[in-house]
């Protein structure tokens, strides 16, 4: 793991679980010519507009609350590595928990009227946030001119209403885990990323699984893929849910497609959880050669239809049925 010295701004590299404490960043990248690079900081360059502004206020405030050391994914990521890039983002959500502190800069924020902000502010709309807002311990929220607004235990009422996250998975009183596979991908439904694929990377640490980045897949590709590392590691049917609440023409839900792709798809499933029962067979589901094997208790309509259940449902009403 690559840090910063707060004190000298030199960069320091540590082996894995050997790092000291540190704090973090999280921030919505601005233009690729005002962000700093690992390269700028080995050749001490100051790039014009918020791009070195971030790392002097993050290192400046880890030293006032008393950690030698940062770490800015822009510049602490050799980028033109692949296999670098390829540890780091399967190790970001990690990396992300094991901070000390998690400093979260809203460029778009400012004033001391802050709250209408707040709530369309940028950082809650992109990708890779999600996973910066949940693993931390602590969150400090800092606006335009770095001055803190308050932490993620302060405006947990308010980040609960903006994100759709109940705040005891915010505060880390229920584990993530605890939450079904569709509830957690609604929490994801509504933002975006730069680049397709980074829709299905981003989510990596949030699902405990790791895979290959793979640019170039398409966003798709990438999506089946994480859902594919999902089936392995747990059986949550939840994750064939998708589509709820996607009754209007265009919706773009398929007729016949068995796997989501993206997480727009769970934009209806914030209150889907898994069924503790019994009477399922929660024998593994996987999928091979474009089919999926799953075990699942069936019954007949009056039409005839075949119709297998889901073991999982509505939070709120125990009886109706996926």
């Amino acid at each position: 793991m690559r840090l910063i010295n707060v004190s000298t701004l030199e960069m320091e590299e540590f082996p894995a679980g050997k790092a000291p404490p540190y704090a973090i960043l999280s921030h919505t990248w601005g233009q690729d010519h005002e962000e700093m690079t690992l390269r700028d900081m080995y050749d001490k360059i100051n790039r014009p507009g918020n791009g070195s502004f971030k790392i002097q206020k993050c290192c400046q405030q880890a030293k006032q609350d008393g950690l030698q050391y940062a770490w800015v994914d822009t510049c602490c990521i050799d980028k033109t590595n692949a296999v670098e890039l390829t540890e780091a983002i399967n190790s970001m959500f990690r990396w992300y928990r094991g901070a000390a502190v998690c400093y979260a800069y809203l460029s778009d924020v400012s004033g001391a009227e802050f709250m209408p902000k707040l709530h369309s502010s940028r950082w809650f709309m992109r990708g890779w946030t999600l996973q910066e807002l949940l693993a931390p311990k602590t969150v400090q929220f800092y606006n335009m001119d770095w001055n803190q607004i308050g932490t993620k235990a302060d405006l947990c009422m308010e980040i609960e209403q903006i994100t759709g996250i109940p705040q005891h998975y915010l505060l880390g009183l229920t584990e993530l885990q605890e939450a079904s596979v569709a509830q957690r991908m609604s929490w994801a439904s509504k933002r975006t990323t730069t680049r397709t694929e980074d829709l299905a990377y981003c989510l990596l640490g949030i699902f405990d699984v790791s895979m290959p980045m793979v640019y170039g897949e398409g966003g798709a590709q990438a999506f089946f893929r994480l859902q594919e590392e999902i089936m392995k590691r747990v059986r949550d049917d939840s994750l064939l849910a998708w589509g709820l609440g996607h009754d209007s023409p265009g919706s773009g839900i398929t007729a016949g497609r068995i796997l989501a792709t993206g997480p727009s798809d769970f934009a209806g499933c914030a209150d889907i959880v898994c069924r503790e029962s019994s009477t399922v067979d929660l024998a593994p589901m996987n999928m091979s050669g474009g089919r999926l094997r799953i075990h699942l208790p069936v019954f007949t309509t009056s039409d005839g239809d075949t119709v297998g259940i889901l073991n999982c449902g509505p939070e709120d009403d125990a009886q109706q049925v996926v």
